[in-house]
């Protein structure tokens, strides 16, 4: 917080909200306008409201305008009047230089922002584009309605934030009533035909801003970036990634008007733009969300005021952060402590988790967001040494790690420095012990923890006679974010809770006491298990919807990874088929008992389903166990530890690892099943209580219960199931097999509130199928309503001929394919859909005509004609076959002597029907045409596609005259990374030689045409042929 931190060192206490990014409380404006607001009205509205917060107003409509306005705020900025010499050197070689895009244009403003260049005298100066110090100093100027005539199309962009004469914010406005996808599409379209063309300034974006009026987001430059470089057909995934705006209250902040009196204020905006952007090792620009930084603030405030009336050392020094699981906690522990790290005062800062996976998870999450940022250890003596190392500012380290570095040293220089401590997961009870070891050797300590679910007197835990809550460890709460707040906000998706009633707790018993007595009897009995495994097996598919797919990127050597600290992740993108999924039951008992079924079933049902165990010693408790998640087995008896070792004996076999239950390969297991586990690579992990809190992976979205969960123990649970991840992903599954109903709703209203209920768990069946009416009074119509309608207005595979009829299909279908995708798990709805197979593929056939037909429009026509439609590709792509499907009917059509033209006729219907093979027909049937009697259809298959590959790829090389190795070298990378490379140098190296400076932009043309021949070469290629050439 620049100036902010050197105030408070001078004066000492402050108030809290003093000079905050975000705003304590927001109350929106009261507009009583009632008439109908144009998006020009919306547009002029925005303008005057930024003027009077004072920004310039611009009236720029050259490009040589906008140029000359750069070279001017520069100048101010810096001080400093360019000759023309030196400003055409400058902006040649820093501001344009046709080597960069977005990417590099990012590094520029985030990383790059002062520029050393040689002045005419021959001395060197340091240019800033932005000064991050002195954040005041920056200009901000608006303009609208800028039209650049230099691309493929004209493009005129509606509202222009100006920093220093940059455009860093775009703004792009929709009439209310309009979805605000359409904007987000807009965007997509301007950096397809324009962002790039003449001197390619607006490729200087960092944030976008996407508004109709009522509802206002804001995401970073990568996030559109990753939405045009991954989807090449429309989907929603990466606007799922876009951000509201808020107060310190989480009250949301959405219409227009009220965003810009917020965000759009100066010292917001050029605080986000400066400090609360992090540009990853990954190359993502991730701009924090608003409750992120109100807690970083927050935490650094507090160091500050213990600091300056020297509060360090207690209670008053520290305090905790509630953020609900899956919000970023990580993301915001990492920028606190890179900016509590650069306080003059402030000697170390400890970010320290409570076992060894969270320790790499974390290390790689840093390392990340800012490679080198931090130092990991692999042993105390490692730590002893960081911790006596100056330049090592930043430590992640484990709770065992620091307790046996304190219990070794009795006196230690650290122990007199100040000291950031930052708890991961502080609702666990190990902190307890290791906040009183802290207290006691450590003499200026300022004490923060996370964490999603505190503990409160309710539910806190005795311990030898004392319980403790997290207020009594840390202080007082500084941030509250709860899992009503992140649903709210899209931040994480909502639970499905669904009970499957093989055998209830009893009714009626009120006593605990008694209850427990009889708990084995009722819940471990074989038939009960026998019918529980059944269950899952036969619903393992329709939960974790495995006939959907999608491309998602994963690691490859997880056994290198597993067992060498440091080692190089190396990933790739591959199609992934549905989700996955947790098994957690009452106890390692349980757990063996059912493991052993599942081995049975699956071998009588000669399943391919992959399950694996894992458990290790801890004290049992209906709410988890004391060291939820102990990495040592050396506990365990007998029985426990032989099965165990069997049980990895079935891992090791399963996917050629050499692990056991001794101390390093069983944590080296451990490290192996998370990271499977994030892989997708295993179906259904059983466990105890392993995996159920602090464990992240996006593709895992369904959690199976058997096991008495309570209170923060149950959310924790829960919340292993709901991250985002795509559209098709759209809540976690929780399906228990023991009545928690009473324990979920008592758990939201104290890790939520009241109204948590309604907002956390999806609606019934019913309601999704005939439709209701939520509480403000708005209807929502049901799947039979909308199939009605359907059927009634258009027959399958019949193409309408109005805009109109084409228009209202397109909304319809989608309706139906959003509300399908979440009725699909739903085990009744089986018996319940209205639309057969054929059907439905003929009206995907329709839907992806009309797709294509008006991208087509688009590219030929200067308006647009696809302002009020969006299509919904990724719920229609997942839902399709893949071409093992295909091939499997190519078999069948082989086997038949090649005589049943059925068959011809189902596989041409389904290619039809499938956005991702529609653009292979003329490649498989051609396949099809080559095969004899005595053809092998899969092996020749590849052979064929490899053949035809290497004969496409020739053909363009030829045609446009590129470098042959380079360009096969170049294709090779993106066959292995899952996706072409569309920016930065590397397609340059592949073009014939052609001057970067013709008056035509003729380079860049003939870039632009290679890449799209390029995209639809491996388009075409990609998900039917492997990466060899």
């Amino acid at each position: 917080m620049d100036g902010k931190c050197e105030v408070m060192t001078n004066i000492g206490l402050i108030s809290e909200n003093d000079n905050s990014t975000v705003l304590a409380e927001y109350k929106g404006l009261n507009r009583a306008v009632t008439s109908f607001q144009s998006e020009a009205a919306l547009e002029k509205e925005l303008i005057k409201t930024l003027v009077e917060q004072g920004y310039e107003r611009l009236n720029i409509k050259s490009e040589d305008e906008l140029i000359l306005n750069l070279r001017k705020q520069l100048e101010k900025l810096n001080n400093y009047h360019f000759t023309d010499g030196e400003w055409d050197s400058f902006f040649t070689k820093v501001i344009v230089n046709k080597n960069d895009y977005i990417i590099e244009k990012t590094r520029l403003i985030q990383e790059d922002y002062k520029q050393e260049i040689t002045l005419d005298s021959g001395e060197k100066k340091n240019i800033y584009l932005i000064d991050k110090n002195n954040i005041h100093n920056n200009s901000l100027q608006v303009l609208n309605q800028y039209v650049n005539n230099e691309g493929n199309f004209d493009n005129r962009y509606d509202v222009t934030i100006l920093v220093n004469g940059l455009p860093l914010v775009h703004v792009e406005l929709k009439k209310r009533g309009i979805d605000l996808r359409e904007a987000f599409n807009q965007i997509e379209r301007y950096q397809r035909d324009s962002f790039w063309a003449g001197s390619g300034l607006y490729i200087f974006v960092q944030i976008f801003v996407i508004s109709n009026g009522t509802l206002t987001k804001y995401y970073s430059n990568t996030t559109r970036e990753f939405h045009i470089n991954n989807q090449k057909k429309k989907k929603s995934n990466s606007f799922e990634f876009t951000s509201y705006w808020a107060d310190q209250k989480n009250n949301g902040i959405t219409d227009l008007i009220d965003f810009a009196k917020t965000f759009f204020t100066k010292h917001t905006l050029l605080n986000v733009l400066t400090k609360y952007c992090v540009f990853t090792s990954e190359e993502d620009l991730l701009v924090m969300r608003p409750y992120q930084i109100v807690a970083t603030e927050k935490i650094l405030n507090r160091i500050n005021i213990a600091y300056n009336n020297k509060f360090y050392g207690t209670l008053k020094s520290g305090g905790y952060i509630w953020h609900t699981t899956g919000s970023g906690k990580t993301l915001t522990s990492f920028k606190t402590s890179q900016l509590a790290s650069r306080l003059d005062f402030i000697d170390k800062v400890l970010f320290v988790v409570d076992r060894k996976d969270l320790d790499y998870q974390t290390m790689k999450e840093y390392d990340r967001f800012k490679e080198g940022a931090a130092n990991s250890n692999t042993s105390t003596k490692v730590l002893e040494e960081q911790l006596n190392d100056s330049s090592a500012k930043i430590i992640i380290t484990t709770i065992q790690k620091l307790s046996q570095f304190i219990k070794k040293n009795g006196n230690n220089d650290v122990f007199n420095k100040h000291v950031v401590f930052i708890f991961d997961e502080c609702h666990r009870s190990q902190f307890g012990d290791m906040h009183k070891a802290i207290i006691k050797k450590f003499n200026k300590y300022y004490l923060f923890g996370f964490t999603g679910t505190p503990i409160f007197p309710e539910n806190a835990r005795t311990i030898k006679g004392i319980s403790e809550t997290t207020e009594q460890i840390f202080g007082e709460r500084l941030h509250t974010y709860t899992i009503v707040n992140a649903i709210a906000d899209k931040n994480v998706l909502p639970f499905r809770y669904e009970y499957v009633g093989k055998i209830d707790i009893r009714d009626g018993v009120q006593d605990e006491k008694v209850y427990n007595i009889d708990e084995e009897k009722l819940f471990d009995n074989q038939i009960r298990i026998t019918m529980i495994t059944d269950y899952i097996i036969e619903h393992f598919s329709t939960k974790t919807k495995t006939s959907e797919s999608y491309v998602y990127s994963t690691l490859d050597n997880v056994a290198v990874v597993a067992k060498k600290e440091n080692a190089a992740e190396i990933k790739s993108k591959k199609s992934i088929n549905g989700f996955n999924s947790i098994f957690a039951v009452s106890s390692i008992k349980m757990a063996k008992e059912y493991y052993a079924e599942f081995k049975k079933q699956l071998d009588i049902k000669n399943s391919n389903l992959k399950v694996a165990i894992i458990y290790s010693y801890g004290v049992n408790g209906e709410d988890g166990i004391i060291d939820e998640n102990s990495e040592s087995t050396e506990a365990l008896n007998t029985d426990d530890r032989t099965f165990l070792e069997n049980a990895i004996m079935d891992y090791n076999n399963m996917f050629g690892t050499s692990y056991d239950t001794s101390s390093e390969r069983f944590q080296n297991y451990y490290k192996d099943v998370s990271l499977r586990m994030k892989n997708r690579e295993i179906d259904i992990l059983i466990v105890a209580n392993m995996f159920l809190t602090g464990f992240d992976a996006k593709t895992l979205n369904t959690l199976w219960v058997d096991k008495n969960l309570k209170w923060h123990g149950l959310i924790q649970a829960f919340s292993r199931t709901n991250r985002i991840l795509n559209s098709v992903k759209t809540y976690g599954n929780i399906v228990s097999f023991r009545n928690l109903e009473d324990r979920l709703n008592e758990a939201l209203a104290k890790f939520g509130d009241e109204k948590a209920h309604g907002i956390v768990l999806l609606k019934p069946y019913n309601d999704y199928y005939y439709g209701y009416e939520d509480d403000n009074g708005k209807t929502f119509e049901g799947y039979k309503s909308l199939i009605e309608k359907l059927t009634s207005k258009f027959a399958p595979g019949v193409l309408m001929q109005s805009e109109a009829e084409q228009k209202e299909f397109i909304k319809l279908y989608g309706a139906i394919l959003k509300v399908t995708n979440i009725l699909s798990s739903f085990d009744e709805f089986k018996d319940d859909e209205l639309i057969n197979e054929r059907d439905k593929q003929d009206y995907h056939s329709i839907y992806i005509e009309l797709y294509n037909e008006f991208r087509n429009k688009a590219k030929q026509e200067k308006t647009d004609v696809t302002d009020d439609v969006v299509f919904e590709m990724e719920l229609i792509k997942s839902i399709e076959v893949n071409i093992d499907y295909i091939l499997g009917l190519v078999k069948k059509y082989h086997d038949s002597n090649m005589e049943d033209k059925e068959i011809l006729v189902t596989i041409q219907r389904t290619i039809m029907a499938s956005p991702d093979l529609r653009n292979k027909k003329d490649l498989i049937m051609a396949f099809i045409e080559s095969l004899d009697q005595d053809s092998n259809v899969y092996a020749d298959f590849e052979s064929f596609m490899n053949s035809k590959k290497k004969e496409e790829l020739d053909k363009i090389i030829a045609e446009e005259n590129l470098n042959k190795e380079e360009t096969y070298n170049f294709i090779q990378r993106s066959f292995e990374q899952g996706r072409v490379e569309t920016n930065g140098t590397e397609v340059s190296t592949i073009l014939p030689p052609m001057s970067m400076f013709t008056p035509n932009n003729d380079r860049q043309e003939k870039k632009n045409k290679v890449i799209d021949k390029l995209l639809e070469f491996f388009d075409k290629f990609f998900s039917i042929s492997n990466n060899r050439f």
